[in-house]
């Protein structure tokens, strides 16, 4: 089998198939090759770790990105391939690639034993109001997540059956092999790095030592979280198999456009029409915030549309801080489309009263027309 495989091609899915189709197609290979169905037969159970391994990242949306922009390099050298993916716990993925698409290596025991790998973490989107957002909330959240099988308690071990030494790395989980001036040492490909083989795999779980159930979660949104803001969940994530420790759930927050308010940070924006008459002689209104209170704005005599006034601390709260930011009143002058016959006399009267002077604007624009064009 070619160490270049293409892991979409493996599980027999397109490159934009979604998770479901993905497990789906994996649940199908996997039992088809699973070695209770093939006993003895070394092919298919070499098809099984590939095909295991090949969902161990489709299943995962961050190392499915890796793989996706960096191939199988994302996951070797301890996960550092282009573009720095260090950060990521990739190192054993890559060594276990290797051992299940590389040549093949006889080779003495390693030092230590491999360290148990780690579930794998999982990502929740969560949709919020503003509201929500500006006063925090608990809320309850269902996932399906990978979990301790019930049957074995995680050891991957069919109840009253137990599990022996490996006899190729002789318990250490790893082997090591000469190649030139180098000595490679990687998982054992006999027990996956574990140091023990199965004497029977659980039925309930194929010897992986989890299955997937649902799960409710509490989730504590803070106040002041915006989009972009990541909770995490530390252990919620998929359990590790056959008892190594779980990865972490990470709750994207998503927060829903307001019918009043825009934000920008903490500030938060609105547009207010006032008429023309209170934007000529200046008034005071009320604006409700989310705070549940009335903040009084001062409109100062002859306001232009456009402008933006500002209220001190009755905007967001900061996230994980103190105080709150801003809120932004922007003032949009309207002007009125019915009139009484006494209101449209009185506009007329006060039109036959205009110097120029009340509009400065207007008279600087039409001052600049006249010396463009010649009068």
């Amino acid at each position: 089998m070619s160490a270049e495989i293409d892991f979409y091609e493996l599980l027999g899915v397109a490159r934009n198939a979604d998770g479901a189709t993905i497990k789906s197609a994996y649940r199908k290979l996997a039992m088809q090759y699973h070695p209770d169905r093939n006993p003895g037969d070394a092919e298919s159970e070499a098809r099984f770790k590939a095909i295991s391994a090949a969902y161990d990242i489709l299943k995962d949306e961050q190392k499915r990105a890796a793989y996706d922009r960096y191939g199988h390099a994302a996951f070797q050298n301890g996960g550092g391939g282009p573009g720095g993916m260090g950060g990521q716990d990739f190192g054993d993925l890559g060594d276990i690639f290797e051992t299940i698409f590389g040549s093949a290596f006889g080779g003495t025991t390693g030092g230590g034993r491999a360290r148990p790998r780690r579930g794998a973490d999982l990502r929740y989107d969560m949709q919020i109001s503003l509201e929500d957002a500006f006063h925090g909330k608990s809320s309850e959240i269902e996932v399906e997540v990978s979990t301790a099988c019930k049957t074995c308690s995680g050891s991957g071990a069919e109840p009253g059956t137990s599990s022996r030494r490996c006899e190729l790395c002789h318990g250490a989980g790893k082997v090591r092999a000469k190649q030139g001036f180098f000595v490679i040492e990687r998982p054992c490909p006999n027990c996956s790095g574990s140091g023990e083989v199965l004497e029977a795999p659980c039925r309930s779980c194929r010897g992986e030592g989890r299955s997937d159930t649902m799960q409710t979660l509490q989730v504590d949104i803070p106040a002041g979280v915006d989009t972009g803001t990541r909770i995490r969940l530390t252990g919620k994530g998929e359990a590790g198999p056959r008892g190594a420790p779980a990865g972490d759930l990470y709750i994207f927050v998503h927060v829903k456009p307001h019918t009043v308010f825009e934000r920008e940070g903490t500030a938060l924006f609105t547009r207010v029409p006032v008429s023309f008459t209170t934007a000529a002689l200046g008034d005071t209104i009320a604006i409700p915030g989310l705070d549940g209170e009335t903040h009084e704005i001062e409109i100062p005599a002859g306001i232009q549309s456009g402008k933006q006034l500002r209220k001190r601390g009755a905007g967001m709260p900061v996230l994980q801080g103190r105080g709150r930011g801003d809120l932004v009143v922007e003032v949009q002058v309207e002007t009125p489309t019915k009139l009484t016959s006494r209101q449209r006399e009185l506009l007329c009267e006060f039109r036959e009263t205009e110097t120029g002077e009340e509009c400065p604007q207007s008279r600087g624009f039409f001052d600049k027309l006249k010396d463009a064009f010649g009068g």
